[in-house]
């Protein structure tokens, strides 16, 4: 099989539990909530979303097989002596990830992380999961290690997921003209529910990828 790729690049992990992780990012093209045209944005499921995933343009990016991704991966991965972390993410990337590259990366000792909106079940041997739920979708994914809700969302609560099979929950201010605003009422909610545990996009406040 081969996979479409919008971008590949290493950098810390900036969001959630893992902040700070060195990563090798590979970003699938494609999104089940959203085509990734600005012109489609309005009637998005997912109308808030920071990313480009649209197209194979982006920093490495392109057509890989499963064999061209870990030689890409290992070929930007600095620190030699230590295990390749790799983090799956999109758009959604489990329109594209399937067993055989799980496999393939874990025969060959890669630590896994995968970032989805839940909505397909992932296949066997991720290490890490982080699901971010969007409303209006029917969410699969029952059991994971970390859920990272974009906070606020009109009629679309976090306390809708705790009593899922997660070990982690964080919060994060969505990224808008009302970024401030926010910000001000994430630490609000978290300060009122202790369960959860504020994220922030660190990267961004860093100036890195």
């Amino acid at each position: 099989m081969n996979y479409r790729i919008k971008e590949i690049f290493y950098t810390q992990q900036g969001e959630g539990k893992n902040t700070g992780m060195n990563s090798v990012f590979i970003r699938f093209t494609g999104c089940n909530l959203w085509s990734g045209k600005e012109k489609n944005r309005g009637n998005a499921i997912c109308n808030f979303c920071d990313t480009d995933f649209y197209g194979t343009d982006g920093i490495n990016g392109g057509i890989y097989t499963k064999e061209e991704l870990l030689s890409k991966v290992r070929s930007i991965w600095l620190n030699k002596d230590e295990n390749i972390n790799v983090v799956l993410t999109g758009g959604e990337p489990l329109l594209q990830v399937d067993q055989q590259l799980i496999n393939f990366f874990k025969e060959n000792n890669l630590y896994i992380a995968i970032e989805t909106n839940g909505t397909i079940i992932p296949p066997s041997g991720i290490d890490w999961i982080c699901m971010s739920p969007k409303p209006k979708t029917k969410i699969n994914v029952s059991s994971g290690d970390e859920i990272k809700f974009i906070y606020p969302q009109q009629n679309f609560n976090p306390k809708m997921f705790e009593a899922m099979n997660f070990s982690h929950f964080y919060v994060q201010p969505m990224d808008s003209e009302k970024l401030q605003e926010n910000i001000n009422e994430t630490i609000k909610f978290c300060m009122q529910n202790p369960k959860w545990k504020i994220s922030l996009q660190s990267h961004k406040i860093l100036g890195i990828q």
